[in-house]
């Protein structure tokens, strides 16, 4: 790098070499460090900045320029340590080698003494980060690694600057969280100097932290899995369709009392258990009501909708269990969770029985309003519920802007803002008064109709809802029964989260079946929804039927099966376009009854069961003229979504870009944008060089050969340069909502919703961004002395949790992609409910490994919680903390705590934003205990409001 200070014209080189020869080459590697240190204070000689001096040694930044001096100045020391024991030998005396080397004799005195306890060096942090390495290919070292090393967070930068030097690499990696992928998780990882980003991409459920604590294998083999237990087939017997098993679909009926069966404290639970060693029963089981005609020995009636002679067992589709998939860890395809029962022998068994769901995992689900649901609604209902939901976010500003602490509340205002950028993307609505999320059972002694549902008061009108959800016709408009003795004796008289519906029912929910589908209840009291009866042409359809491939034709896949070639089929891709294709038809006017809605239903339908059965789906597209809706609803044959419910969640691909967050790199107008609170990003122009991986072992160098045997991916440069892009959700880089919609009323409303949230957010960001951080004082570090010694240790133990955390989403996102790979209908606009649930389950699977903990431990018991005596409290209010170490502990809080701990008691009354949303509440028909657990104000403190009293009194009326 050429520097031009006065006269001269200097040439430093690059951060790695000097001049023409890399740094630690040549007779003497130390005097590279010399020189490197030497030409440091020659530009300090000049005058020049920190960052000036950076740049011109071709450094990034300050920070790197003080790990470089770190790293030399470690090496410097090695020598002179090195030189003075050499000395030594040859008899010198430690004043002599003192002055030989241009120290002090008690310096030479200390690095002569054999019993000194010198501090681990950066060389030898370095060394035993390579010895990991060689076993644990993909290594994080961000934060918290350090705690588990016994060093320094300096010590730890020097270290893999020296490593980067050497020519290994350390990839900081922003990984999206499993559950809430608009978050994402900083990693730095370290890998050898061979591995690409593509295949770290490719291993990143095997990263680990150096410790090896959590996992052995690095990621390969979880310390808790145990080897999958399995049951004889002659334990299983099927019910087919001829013998009544379409109206069960999906159930597995289990003999009770069955010791190794038992679903523990559930009556019903969503499964998977292994038979034979190499199938599985896969639906929701429930104990039996009546087994009388059970065959000797049957512990197990499965009910499916397959004829009768289609094997049990068997290689290929056409079985009635699936077949177990060739992963030892995971032979379902599905997160799950062991448990063990005590026999009658009084040992301790792994039960057969692997746990998907149950009642505890479906209370956690979220309940909103889908626009997918709402947007088919009256215009007046969505606008309802979107209100209700930003008054329920201006509710929670408020609170934050009450929060005394100023460091606290920066944070929560910058969490604030990120969570209203999500939910301008979500387009979610508020949750009905009493909306639930149920799993399906059958109860077919019901009368058309009727719903088993002792959530709901018997006698009373619900309405459920599945999704992917085509319209209002299949929104069944349920009377609830809770006398029926079918329903009581398979749920149970108080099930929490399953109802009993009929197989007529569950036609109508677009042919859901018993296997582990879920609806949303919601009661039609107060309220004023649309429904529609099953449309008479799709009541007796069967895509079966209809568009079933004759054996010797080409399957219906993207991939080649049993040596015949695919026909190109990907479900993901059909599934999204025949999906907008009937939202986008239904917002812009077509009749639910018409002739055009039922050819673009009956599409969906064969394109949904196209792979599993076979079906010819590009003649569905044909004969139900597909192309010309597309072209009258969305511009063009093809597909294409044209409304704002349809492109909100869409992939843009855009350049890859930045946000800038300095204010002295912003251009005046971005430092106005800035200013009020807006997300400033510019595009990195950044270019690479392409890969393709390689597989095929014979086709390998003998390098890429003794790698590809260590288990490591082998990856090859195509010889073409792209330049980097990123995917985004598309309403996610819009800065208008309205420039996505197609001008109808609903879509208004819900643009209207989105720039809000996005006005809030940004607001939310302003008021961070000129709020002023608590300072430290050092008075109140010495008057709090104890509490601050407290505090510290509670920072260093929720640092040494961060990596915990990192290696729980790695694995949980590496197990993300599996599913997705194995199902790309997943990444479909219309499954993200099932891919948030998928997710959610991964990273708590994840979390139970890594952590260690068993299922019955709560979730926020599972990760260190920091809390705060009274004193503790003083000390922070005080400033006796640092602004950095005041950020680990808030991030390692619970923030309902720290809330309540720095809102000051206030006797003014009901906030206006708190009044509003508790007026909205009562108006939508939810009950005043509802509304106090909302808002979080006692019911008598919401009465003592005026405008609450009026909508009482008003509600009361009606």
């Amino acid at each position: 790098m050429l520097f031009h200070t006065k006269e001269e014209l200097l040439h430093y080189g690059t951060p790695r070499h000097s001049g023409r020869y890399p740094w630690g080459s040549g007779k003497n590697p130390y005097q590279r460090s010399r020189d490197f240190l030497g030409r440091i204070k020659d530009l300090e000689a000049q005058g020049l900045s920190q960052k000036e001096i950076a740049e011109a040694m071709g450094l990034k930044s300050t920070k790197t320029l003080r790990e470089y001096q770190r790293m030399h100045n470690e090496r410097i020391k090695m020598d002179q340590m090195l030189k003075a024991q050499k000395l030594k030998a040859k008899q010198w005396s430690n004043v002599a080698i003192a002055e030989e080397l241009g120290v002090t004799e008690g310096t030479v005195r200390n690095w002569l003494n054999p019993n000194r306890k010198e501090k681990k060096s950066i060389q030898n942090i370095a060394d035993t980060l390579k010895t990991v390495l060689e076993e644990k290919p993909y290594l994080d070292v961000g934060e918290g690694v350090n705690r588990q090393l016994g060093i320094s967070q300096e010590q730890l930068n020097t270290a893999l600057t020296l490593l980067k030097d050497e020519g290994y690499n350390v990839y900081d990696w922003k990984m999206p969280q499993a559950s809430n992928p608009s978050q994402k998780t900083n990693m730095l990882i370290l890998t050898d100097g061979e591995t690409t980003k593509a295949e770290l991409a490719d291993n990143i459920g095997k990263v680990t932290s150096p410790d090896g604590v959590y996992f052995t294998d690095y990621g390969e083999t979880t310390v808790n899995r145990k080897p999958i237990e399995s049951i004889d087939s002659n334990r299983v017997a099927v019910r087919y369709d001829e013998q009544g098993g379409t109206k069960s679909d999906g159930t597995i009926e289990i003999r009770p009392g069955v010791e190794d069966l038992s679903l523990g404290q559930n009556r019903y639970a969503q499964v998977r258990i292994a038979v034979d060693d190499s199938h599985y029963l896969k639906g929701m089981a429930h104990y039996a009501d009546d087994t009388s005609n059970w065959p000797d020995g049957v512990d197990i009636m499965f009910n499916t909708n397959k004829h009768e002679g289609t094997p049990m067992l068997g290689e290929g589709d056409n079985t009635v269990l699936k077949v177990m998939k060739n992963d030892p860890q995971n032979p379902f395809g599905a997160a799950f969770r062991q448990w063990d029962y005590e026999g009658s022998d009084g040992e301790s068994h792994t039960s057969p029985v692997n746990i998907v769901n149950e009642d505890e995992d479906w209370d956690n689900w979220k309940n909103a309003s889908s626009a997918q649901f709402l947007a088919k609604q009256y215009p007046a209902v969505a606008k309802q519920q979107l209100d209700q939901k930003y008054m329920e976010f201006e509710k929670e500003y408020d609170e934050i802007q009450n929060v005394s602490n100023p460091t606290l509340r920066k944070e929560l205002l910058d969490e604030f803002a990120s969570k209203c950028d999500s939910a301008a993307v979500d387009l979610k609505a508020a949750s009905f008064p009493r909306q639930g999320t149920y799993a399906l059972l059958p109860c077919n002694s019901l009368k058309e109709g009727e719903v088993y549902a002792p959530q709901f008061e018997n006698g009373e009108e619900v309405i459920l809802i599945r999704h992917p959800h085509a319209g209002v016709f299949e929104i069944p408009k349920l009377t609830v029964n809770n006398n029926n003795a079918e329903g009581q004796a398979i749920l149970g008289k108080y099930p929490e989260h399953a109802i009993g519906v009929t197989a007529q029912t569950r036609a109508q929910l677009s042919g859901a079946d018993c296997d582990g589908d879920t609806v949303l209840a919601i009661p039609t009291k107060g309220q004023n929804f649309k429904t529609a009866p099953m449309i008479d042409e799709l009541v007796n359809f069967n895509p079966n039927d209809e568009y079933a491939r004759p054996a010797d034709t080409k399957k219906c896949t993207g991939k080649s099966r049993d040596g015949m070639s695919g026909d190109g089929f990907n479900k993901g891709i059909e599934m999204g376009k025949i999906s907008n294709l009937i939202t986008d038809m239904q917002i812009k006017g077509a009749e639910l009854d018409s002739d055009e809605i039922v050819r673009a239903v009956k599409h969906s339908m064969v394109v949904i069961d196209a792979e599993k059965h076979n079906l010819d789906w590009q003649r569905s597209y044909e004969e139900n003229g597909i192309a010309e809706l597309e072209k009258k609803y969305q511009g063009k044959a093809g597909g294409g979504a044209s409304t704002l419910i349809s492109r909100a969640k869409g992939q843009a691909t855009i350049p890859e870009r930045k946000e800038i967050t300095s204010k002295s790199m912003m251009t005046p107008e971005e430092l106005e944008r800035y200013n009020n609170g807006e997300r400033i990003w510019r595009n990195t122009n950044r270019t690479y060089k392409e890969e393709k991986q390689i597989t095929d072992p014979s086709k390998m160098t003998e390098a890429e050969l003794e790698r590809y045997n260590k288990g490591k991916g082998v990856y090859r440069e195509t010889g073409k340069i792209k330049q980097a892009t990123e995917t985004k959700e598309r309403l996610a880089v819009t800065n208008d909502a309205h420039e996505l919609s197609s001008g109808s009323y609903i879509e208004e409303i819900y643009a209207d919703h989105s720039n809000r949230l996005k006005a809030l957010a940004n607001e939310a960001r302003k008021e961070s961004r000129a709020t002023k951080e608590i300072e430290a004082n050092k008075s109140a570090k010495e008057l709090y002395a104890e509490e601050v010694k407290s505090l510290d240790a509670k920072v260093i133990k929720a640092e040494l949790e961060a990596p915990k955390e990192r290696q729980a989403q790695a694995i949980a996102r590496s197990n993300i992609k599996a599913r997705i790979e194995a199902n790309p209908s997943l990444k479909d606009k219309d499954n993200a409910d099932k891919l948030r649930k998928i997710s959610n389950r991964a990273i708590e699977e994840a979390r139970d490994l890594v952590y260690g903990t068993k299922r019955e431990d709560a979730s926020s018991k599972r990760r260190y919680r920091v809390t705060y005596t009274d004193k503790e409290w003083e000390a922070i209010q005080a400033g006796a903390i640092s602004k950095t170490k005041l950020k680990t502990l808030f991030k390692y809080s619970d923030k309902d705590e720290l809330k309540k701990r720095s809102t000051p008691k206030s006797d003014r009354g009901v906030s206006a934003s708190a009044s509003n949303y508790a007026v909205s509440l009562i108006k939508s028909g939810h009950s005043m205990a509802d509304v106090a657990s909302l808002v979080g104000i006692s019911a008598s403190t919401l009465r003592a409001d005026p405008s609450v009293a009026r909508a009482l009194a008003a509600a009361q009326k009606i």
